[in-house]
Formats: structure tokens, C-alpha cells, sequence
């Protein structure tokens, strides 16, 4: 005999989600007094009854004429604001050491002279499952992990923002993060065809098409492109030869040459490439990349990323960052195929992660035994969509927001050290978004010394406030 299902719960024995008012403080920098509100909107269900509560801080400058206005987030998928919040756009950051190693504890915050408050006003957001933002039960929570239902929920969040604070007349703008690119997006396209619409979107460490970053079986691209930040990292190390160590940028544009050249041909050859064409492409791998001839033949000429950040440095028993390649790390297992972990997330999380609570319950007296979740287990729970199986992509989302509102323009930052999201991808999905030629011009890109978080290094950190600064006055 089947067991009898247990009864539901009435409406009224159904959980809910109680939300505080929004906290508000004052502060000042370099002359500039702002206000700061802190609190979690509230996303609604078909009943109109609170489902989820999204945790944000905005900075805002009293002003007699609506100021731009700024929607910032992080990526993952699973990570809360805090990185661009502490690190690059916000009044305060973390202090790291210059290079944006991790300084001893205890940790300090410190002013931030390069704050963007200077140019707009500034919202961070903490997506459904991260920071403090929850949903009322566990599983529930989960209904909003994955690439569409992100972007609605995170959509709704911001209209809800300019709405409850009268800023529809404000110039807006998204600035995302890694997966955080991803999102701003898909929110580029889904807010036009609800007549939101964006001057400006500000991409740092770039990733819309994940076929160029999966290394699955029959996708070639990712070795292709991520091949010149390997020639990057074995350039810092100092690993490659003596012509090629001499200048950064030279030696990046004859790899790039080769790469979308020579290379792209040999590995569509499949087995059919072999004797003295195989031996050159194995001899021009290994020279730009720093390893070994015969290694690089046991991979089949293709070097996939974890491979590559455990083998430049084996023989001196160290690893390199994935983030940031300019990092080393440590292995219990020198002779392992794969990283224990990742020195240059190592190196951020605990003096992040600490200062930032230190900062919500202290100077925004946001106070709450919440845990400020960071990364949790959102990733191996992430709905992405059609393309679970496959290679999700944004990218023509973008495309259509562009091509609706021509006037939108867009900065990506990229870190020449970033082996999470290279350069060279970046650019090859710029170059494939089908973008008319009369909107090719209001996409501009800098680069970066440093990796995925570039700010972290204190020059790099200054040249993306000023190229920032640049777009901001152009694209109101």
C-alpha cells in the first residue's frame, strides 16, 4: 500500500519573508559627500506576496540634475557584489600590496581616490542565493539559478530601483564582472524590450560566448584563444626565449598571428596532421607557451588551462594563478595533473571577505547573523538553459541592445594575465557579434598588466579609473 502524501499547508502556515528597512549613512571623499542606503528589495511572486529579498548598497551625490546612475554586480554564477564594490568602484577598497599580493593580517579598508562615484551614482547588487539576499526557503532559492531567471530577477530589481527612487530620467548604466558580463548581457537585451535602456556597459574580464572558455570534446577555439595568455604568463615567469621576452605587446601580436593562423589549421587537420607540419606546430607550442616539446605532444598540441597553470612552473614545485597567472602557488602534490587550489582566489578571499563584513555592520550599520555568502554551491546548481549541454552565449543579446539603441556604448577591461577569461577570446567574440559597422565604433576595450581583477594592482587600478572616467564623459 502506497504511503498517503503528506497534506499541504494552508496559505497562512506558508514561510515569510520579513524585510528591514533600508539603513542610511553619510560619508565623504576628496570633498565629495554622498549618501549610502543599505537594505534588500523586495521581488514579489504572481500573489504579490514577498518571495525574495535582494541585498544592495548605493552610493548616491545630492544633485540639482539627475546624475548617472550605475548598476553593479559580480560573477560566478555565485558570487555576491563585494570584488568590484571593494576593490575598484566603490569609496572604499581593500587594501592589498601593490602588486595585489595579500598583505599580513589584520586586514584594513582604506579610502578609494579612484572611486566612479566621482562620474555616477552607484548601485551594488547581490543576486538571489549570494550576500544576504535570500528567498524564502531553500528551494525556492534555487528557482532563481540560471542564466534566464537571473537576469529577470536582477532585471526586476533594477526597475524596481529607479522606480521606488524617481531615476528614470538618470543616464543608466550596468558594469558586470566575469559571469557578471554574462549578465549585463542578457540584461542589456531583456531591458530594452521593456524600454530600459542603458548609455553605458562596462564589461571587466569579458565572457558571452562559453565556447570560447570550454574545453570539451570537438571545441578547438578554446585552445586557440587562450594560447597568447599562456605566452602572457610564461613572459612573467620569464620561461620563454630571450626574442621573445624582450617586449610584452610585440610578442602577444606574433602569437595572436600564429594562433588564428598556423595554429586554428593545424588542429582543424585533426589526425590527419602529422610528420614535419606536426613537429613545427609542436616546436612554435612549445616555444610560446614556455613548455616542454614532448609535453606538449602527450596533449595532442592542445593545452587546456588547469594543465597548463600545474606544468609552467613544475620543475620549481609551484603553480600558477588561473585568475591570475601572475600568482604563485603551493601543492601538496607537486607531481599532480591538477591545482589544489587557486593561489590568486586565495590570495582575496579572506582579506575581502573580512573587511567586508567588518565595513556593512560597522559603517553602514547593516547588522545581521546572516551568513554574506560568497560562491556557496550555486554553481554545480546553475540552470543554464538550451545550452546546458553546450555553450551558452549573450552575446546577441548584446547585438539587439545595440542595434534597438545605438546609442549605447560599451567598455571591456581585460587583464593580459587572466586565464579565466583571455583577452584574445574576448576580442574573438567582439569580432562575431554580427555588430553592424556604424556601431563597431562605441565598443572600445583596454588592457590590463595584471589578471581577472586587475584593480587588485594599484597601476592597473588607476589606468581603469581613468579610461572609465574617458567613457563615462562620452557616453552621457
Amino acid at each position: 500500500m502506497s504511503e498517503k502524501p503528506e497534506p499541504k499547508a494552508p496559505e497562512s502556515e506558508k514561510p515569510k519573508l520579513v524585510l528591514e528597512d533600508p539603513i542610511h549613512r553619510e560619508g565623504r571623499i576628496d570633498g565629495l559627500s554622498y549618501q549610502i542606503e543599505t537594505g534588500r528589495m523586495p521581488l514579489y511572486d504572481d500573489k504579490q506576496e514577498v518571495a525574495a529579498g535582494v541585498f544592495y548598497m548605493a552610493y548616491t551625490v545630492p544633485s540639482e540634475t539627475p546624475r548617472p546612475l550605475m548598476f553593479s554586480f559580480n560573477g560566478g554564477p555565485g558570487s555576491p557584489s563585494l570584488w568590484l564594490h571593494l576593490g575598484a568602484v566603490g569609496p572604499k577598497r581593500v587594501q592589498m600590496q601593490p602588486d595585489g599580493q595579500m598583505p599580513p593580517p589584520p586586514f584594513r579598508l582604506v579610502d578609494n581616490p579612484h572611486t566612479w562615484l566621482h562620474h555616477t551614482d552607484l548601485v551594488f547588487i547581490d543576486p538571489i542565493g549570494t550576500g544576504f539576499s535570500r528567498a524564502r526557503t531553500e528551494e525556492e532559492m534555487a528557482k532563481y539559478w540560471g542564466v534566464k531567471a537571473d537576469i529577470e530577477s536582477v532585471g526586476e530589481f533594477i526597475r524596481l530601483y529607479i522606480t521606488r527612487h524617481s531615476r528614470w530620467n538618470s543616464p543608466l548604466y550596468l558594469v558586470g564582472e566575469s559571469y557578471g558580463t554574462t549578465r549585463a548581457a542578457g540584461l542589456a537585451g531583456h531591458l530594452v524590450d521593456r524600454v530600459i535602456t542603458f548609455n553605458g556597459i562596462v564589461l571587466v574580464s569579458s565572457i558571452l560566448n562559453f565556447q570560447t572558455a570550454r574545453f570539451s570534446k570537438g571545441n578547438d577555439a578554446p585552445y586557440v584563444l587562450f594560447l597568447p595568455t599562456y605566452t602572457a604568463s610564461a613572459f612573467y615567469h620569464k620561461k620563454l626565449e630571450r626574442r621573445l621576452q624582450s617586449n610584452l605587446k610585440r610578442t602577444l601580436a606574433e602569437v595572436e598571428k600564429f594562433a588564428m593562423g598556423e595554429y586554428t589549421l593545424a588542429l582543424a587537420k585533426g589526425s590527419r596532421l602529422t610528420g614535419k607540419e606536426r613537429a613545427h606546430i609542436r616546436s612554435m607550442v612549445s616555444k610560446f607557451t614556455g613548455l616542454r616539446e614532448d609535453y606538449v605532444e602527450s596533449r595532442d598540441l592542445r593545452i587546456n588551462i588547469h594543465a597548463f597553470c600545474k606544468e609552467l612552473l613544475r620543475t620549481e614545485k609551484r603553480t600558477v594563478g588561473r585568475l591570475d597567472s601572475r600568482f604563485k602557488g603551493i601543492d601538496a602534490n607537486a607531481a599532480g595533473e591538477n591545482m589544489e587550489h587557486d593561489p590568486s582566489m586565495s590570495a582575496l578571499m579572506p582579506p575581502y571577505n573580512s573587511m567586508f563584513n567588518q565595513y556593512v555592520r560597522t559603517e553602514l550599520g547593516y547588522e545581521t547573523d546572516l551568513e554574506y555568502s560568497m560562491f556557496g554551491k550555486i554553481w554545480g546548481k546553475w540552470d543554464w538553459g538550451s545550452a546546458g549541454e553546450g555553450h551558452p552565449d549573450t552575446s546577441e543579446a548584446l547585438r539587439a541592445a545595440m542595434s534597438k539603441n545605438p546609442y549605447t556604448k560599451v567598455y571591456i577591461a581585460s587583464g593580459y594575465y587572466d586565464l579565466a577569461t583571455p583577452y584574445f577570446a574576448t576580442e574573438y567574440t567582439v569580432d562575431h557579434l554580427g555588430l553592424d559597422p556604424t556601431l563597431r565604433a562605441n565598443i572600445t576595450t583596454g588592457y590590463y598588466e595584471a589578471g581577472h581583477m586587475m584593480y587588485i594592482h594599484e597601476p592597473s587600478l588607476e589606468q581603469l579609473a581613468s579610461e572609465i572616467g574617458t567613457f563615462m564623459r562620452e557616453s552621457v
